[in-house]
């Protein structure tokens, strides 16, 4: 194998969701640089343009849409563009999703629903609509690979994010049915699961905040003492540390891997 060219996503095109800041944002600028043209998709259509114009001036060749990952016509149209765009689609990252804390006795039906909806139903649309168009007789028809984001909190137990670790815990087992599917089928197409842990984007920004809120810990200051503990490499994730990851799955380097959930945590899980 030249490991070098492996590695490399020349000529291929991908699609990251929920690309208009932090960790997608991240994923979308590492895509690029190992070569992939890049469709970059959020809700957000200022934070995605603002993507855009990052991979632009980079020199990569990007576009961006507004895209809600609950609705299904949205997705068609997402997927449809992108083929449009750049002739063809071989990587999808699932990378929308939202997370709100909340005691199990405190949750409220409707936030446990919006959770399930974006993080679950929004990876189970994105899986559907790559396979049929990734799958041979598909608009693109070329195989390709898709990179699921979920988290350590779907593996293990973690205080005030029960519906969120609920959520994460589909998604992985979601990526494993879908990977078995696809690899049956001779579909040509690959789909694994990330799990990161603590990454300081604005979203773990806002979990260490919550843990506070909801008495947990008795202040910032304790709460990052206490999920730093739970890390045993000893520090935070950062966002490049999960995109690095992506990168290898969404490669040739990974062309015999599928169905699998890759720790991206500091240790959490293996602690």
């Amino acid at each position: 194998m030249d490991y070098q060219k492996a590695f490399r996503l020349d000529g291929k095109v991908a699609l990251v969701t929920g690309a208009a800041r932090g960790l997608g944002r991240e994923i979308a600028q590492a895509l690029a640089a190992m070569g992939a043209r890049v469709a970059v998709s959020d809700i957000l259509d200022d934070g995605a343009k603002a993507t855009v114009e990052l991979l632009r001036a980079s020199g990569a060749q990007a576009r961006g849409f507004v895209h809600n990952v609950t609705d299904e016509a949205q997705w068609q149209a997402t997927i449809a563009g992108t083929i449009e765009a750049f002739d063809g689609i071989d990587i999808l990252v699932n990378n929308a999703g939202v997370e709100s804390g909340a005691l199990l006795a405190a949750c409220t039906v409707e936030d446990f629903r919006r959770i399930q909806d974006v993080n679950v139903t929004g990876t189970f649309l994105g899986c559907k609509h790559a396979i049929q168009a990734m799958s041979p007789g598909g608009a693109s028809g070329r195989g390709g690979s898709i990179v699921n984001l979920s988290s350590a909190a779907g593996m293990i137990g973690v205080i005030a994010h029960g519906a969120y670790g609920a959520s994460k815990g589909a998604v992985r087992t979601l990526t494993k049915t879908a990977a078995v599917e696809c690899g049956r089928l001779g579909s040509g197409v690959r789909v694994n699961s990330l799990h990161p842990g603590l990454i300081l984007t604005a979203m773990g920004e806002q979990l260490l905040d919550g843990i506070v809120e909801l008495g947990v810990a008795p202040d910032r200051a304790g709460a990052e003492a206490a999920l730093l503990a739970l890390h045993p490499i000893g520090r935070f994730g950062e966002p490049s540390d999960v995109a690095a990851a992506v990168i290898y799955l969404a490669s040739d380097a990974a062309k015999w891997v599928t169905g699998a959930e890759l720790s991206v945590d500091g240790g959490v899980v293996a602690a």
